[in-house]
């Protein structure tokens, strides 16, 4: 045990962990807490240090020397407001003087580079280099003048790493590193700070690992020092599932494999170079990835069997692709023409990044950066000249608008499915595939897709594999008897969902007939009224629509509670835009045919959806129960029912005691009938619901073939909705000779709609026994009756209320919780 005690832990601070003076003391604490009795701490250059330094040798090469010497007296002023604020002034006189010696070296060295023009590899090197040598020595004195650490020792990384540059880039000279580390690393030591990014080269000359060059100098400590982890502090708290700037709900990846991490910082992952973990994967040593400005978060370990129950760890992407197809009938069967394809590219120095390949061999497509697809065209059609003029081959397309999209993990090889959520995924967020691609290894799966539609599909996959809550974009117009009840029950409920299934239900877009309100992420619902009294603007409906329809949501859904034949109008040019649909309008599904076609055309273009249950029975599952019937193969014969939980309550509670009118100006206060009480009275909305359930059974019915009774007064039928509500109880008496004239002969009146298959329709008072079914209802309730062939003798009845705000907003909650169950929450 204590032998394991002693061993290395290697802890690397990058740039951004070593800011100002404030971020080294920061870094200092943390340090000094380490529980490890030996540590090494490999230090990046001061954030933006490096990049200051490139620039200078870009300067000097313009001849520029203002700007250098600008450069570099900033450099000088910026160590030494650090030094001059952490160092006693002792120690300060050492650090300046080193300082100060090296400035004067660069600025000599960037004399002799403007005098040529130009600056060899070996000195870009050397001058590069410097920022993490004055960041180290300046934290190795600190550091050592707070005495909470034993034994504090800098250590030059280039007397200890020798490196070969090759065509992949430095090459660790193993066997001569290990020498200098052994004889310079001595059992005494305990606490060392070295200078990440720099090393030599073979000649014993100052060279760099590249970028991201610190994180590799930790993990080439670690393979040397036999290190027992690697710890690379940053700002950010692990690896995340995403880029958490297109996907805001990318969580925190507790652990990896060393293969899934590479795969992810190929596929843009920025925490980590796949270059700098080799030495550490080969040793077996564990990284951990922590947040220098959060310490207490675990971060994210990545070592060679992490546990980790999840298939797939992390999405990811590749932005601005090109992918060239090289097609034609000649490939099919002839051996080497990959070679060549690839051997031409290799030549054009142009790196492919995706290789796709149908078993029938009639086309090769593969992915590169998009600033390089005119060269890869001209040399495929220069390598494939021959072919091509003899139409052997017959064409060579690239397109440069794309991005790959990745999800990578170790679980997913051998199981089932991975493949089918991804695609589906995509598929329910309305993206198109352009090409696939699929190691043996069953790691990764990548795709590529239009470059607009990246943010959409990373967020789509990502919330496909539950790594972040199922989202839909939600936008509602109408916010009146109903759509004030559903805004309040979605309120109460959207924490539960969120917690429960992991649902994001997001309404962002509020509207009226005059007004609307905007959110770019979510309207507090629990005080809408306000915010748009206060915040809403001017009703754009181009802009409404496009804001709910935005493109970095994958799943987007209008829900339309109005009773409004011009909102309607527009559902086909909402599919056309990729929104689903939720409402309880009538409109469109009994719209004219023509345009009832066009709506169904689009939606089925789109491949959205129509959920539209509350537009016939409130809750009641009446479009619904007709599907299945007829999905399962039963004919329906005949459907008759109480269509009008309006019309139900009237009759219901119409026993001559109460004036009818005063019983419909009841109905309205209490939200049971439409906005215009003769929206109901006319029959009009039964036969709009006779006829939506008629196209449901597919017979193309329109208003105007359904025979209906309308008990508004002929009179009354085109004043204002204010006069018909004063003027209608001067025709109670007529109301009245009907009931009393059912009365007498022991029957009820009911208001009945009848279909049948033949598409005879119908909705008119009926009289009806007693005994009769439908003379059984309480206040508002629907009743239908499906006589089909399965259902003949005793048919098929549903019943239960069909008005009422809280009844018809449930009903379009639940057709919403059925689309986001469609899109592939889990509820």
């Amino acid at each position: 045990m204590a032998t394991r005690d002693r061993r290395w832990v290697v802890h690397k601070f990058g740039g951004s962990s070593l800011a100002d003076a404030g971020c080294f003391r920061r870094v200092a604490t943390q340090v000094e807490q380490l529980p490890e009795a030996r540590v090494a701490l490999v230090l990046s250059a001061c954030r933006g240090v490096t990049d200051e330094l490139i620039g200078v040798v870009a300067a000097a090469e313009q001849a520029d020397n203002r700007a250098c010497e600008a450069a570099l007296a900033g450099l000088l002023e910026r160590h030494v407001s650090i030094a001059t604020e952490l160092l006693s002034p002792d120690a300060e006189k050492s650090y300046f003087a080193r300082l100060h010696a090296d400035i004067a070296d660069l600025g000599r060295m960037l004399q002799a580079v403007a005098l040529v023009r130009s600056a060899s590899r070996e000195l870009r090197d050397l001058v590069h280099g410097y920022g993490e040598i004055w960041s180290s020595q300046l934290f190795a004195t600190y550091l050592e003048e707070r005495k909470h650490r034993p034994a504090v020792r800098w250590v030059d990384a280039r007397g200890i790493v020798f490196v070969e540059w090759g065509a992949l880039g430095p090459s660790v000279q193993w066997e001569r590193s290990r020498a200098n580390a052994a004889a310079r690393v001595t059992r005494r030591d305990s606490t060392l700070v070295i200078p990440g990014f720099v090393a030599s080269d073979a000649r014993g000359l100052q060279t760099t690992l590249g970028r991201n060059g610190s994180d590799f100098s930790a993990s080439i400590f670690g393979s040397l020092l036999d290190a027992r982890e690697i710890v690379i502090w940053t700002d950010v708290d692990g690896v995340l599932s995403a880029d958490p700037r297109q996907v805001p709900d990318a969580r925190i990846i507790p652990s990896l494999s060393y293969h899934e991490a590479m795969e992810l910082a190929y596929f843009g992952a920025r925490v980590i170079h796949p270059q700098t973990m080799a030495p550490a994967f080969e040793k077996g040593i564990p990284i951990r990835i922590r947040n220098t400005f959060a310490p207490d978060k675990p971060g994210t370990l990545i070592a060679a069997a992490p546990e980790s129950a999840l298939v797939v760890k992390g999405i990811t992407s590749i932005e601005n692709i090109a992918l060239v197809n090289l097609e034609g009938a000649g490939m099919i069967g002839v051996p080497g023409t990959a070679h060549r394809l690839f051997g031409a590219l290799h030549d054009a120095g142009i790196s492919v990044i995706l290789i796709s390949q149908g078993s029938s061999e009639h086309s090769i497509c593969f992915a590169i950066p998009a600033e390089q697809a005119a060269l890869a065209e001209r040399a495929v059609r220069l390598a494939f000249a021959n072919e091509l003029r003899d139409g052997q081959l017959q064409s060579v397309e690239s397109a440069d608008a794309c991005s790959i999209i990745a999800i990578v993990g170790d679980g997913m090889a051998g199981t089932h499915g991975v493949s089918a959520k991804l695609f589906a995924a995509l598929g329910a967020a309305g993206i198109n595939i352009r090409a696939i691609a699929q190691g043996a290894s069953e790691r990764n799966i990548s795709v590529v897709v239009d470059r607009k539609v990246t943010v959409k599909a990373l967020r789509a996959v990502h919330a496909g594999f539950y790594l972040s809550p199922h989202t839909l974009s939600i936008g509602l117009i109408g916010p009146g008897t109903v759509g004030s009840v559903l805004l309040a029950q979605l309120e109460s409920q959207a924490a539960r969902f969120q917690r429960q299934f992991n649902l994001d239900l997001r309404v962002r877009g509020i509207a009226t007939s005059k007004r609307m309100l905007l959110a770019d992420t979510a309207i507090d619902l629990g005080c809408w009224r306000e915010a748009l009294e206060r915040h809403g603007e001017m009703l754009d409906l181009a802009k409404f629509e496009a804001h709910v329809a935005a493109g970095h949501l994958p799943h987007r859904v209008m829900i339309d509670c109005t009773a409004d034949a011009g909102i309607a109008s527009r559902y086909a040019s909402w599919f056309a835009a990729g929104l689903h649909i939720v409402t309880p309008n009538k409109k469109a599904g009994s719209a004219p045919l023509a345009e009832f076609r066009q709506m169904q055309q689009a939606r089925r273009a789109a491949g959205t959806h129509f959920l539209c249950e509350a537009t016939v029975g409130a809750a009641l599952p009446i479009i619904m129960t007709m599907r299945d019937l007829r999905e399962t193969g039963d004919g329906i014969r005949t459907v008759e029912g109480v269509f009008s939980g309006t019309l139900a309550y009237l009759f219901n509670s119409y026993d001559g005691g109460t004036p009818f009118s005063t019983i419909v100006a009841g109905a309205r206060a209490r939200g049971f009938t439409e906005p215009d009480p003769r929206d109901d009275l006319s029959g009009a909305d039964v036969a709009r619901k006779l006829v939506i359930l008629g196209r449901e059974m597919g017979l193309m019915l329109e208003l105007a073939d359904v025979e209906t009774e309308n008990l508004v007064p002929q009179e009354l039928r085109a004043c204002s909705l204010a006069e018909f509500l004063e003027r209608l109880p001067e025709h109670d008496a007529r109301m009245q000779d009907l009931l009393n004239s059912a009365q007498r002969a022991g029957r009820v009146l009911r208001y009945v709609g009848r279909l049948t298959a033949e598409g005879k329709a119908s909705a008119a008072v009926e009289r009806l026994e007693a005994d009769h079914p439908f003379a059984y209802m309480a206040l508002t309730d629907n009743i239908v009756r499906f006589a089909t062939d399965r259902y003949c003798e005793n048919p098929l009845i549903v019943q239960g209320p069909g008005a009422g705000p809280s009844v018809t907003a449930g009903g379009v909650f639940g057709d919403l919780l059925r689309l986001a169950s469609y899109l592939g929450a889990r509820i």
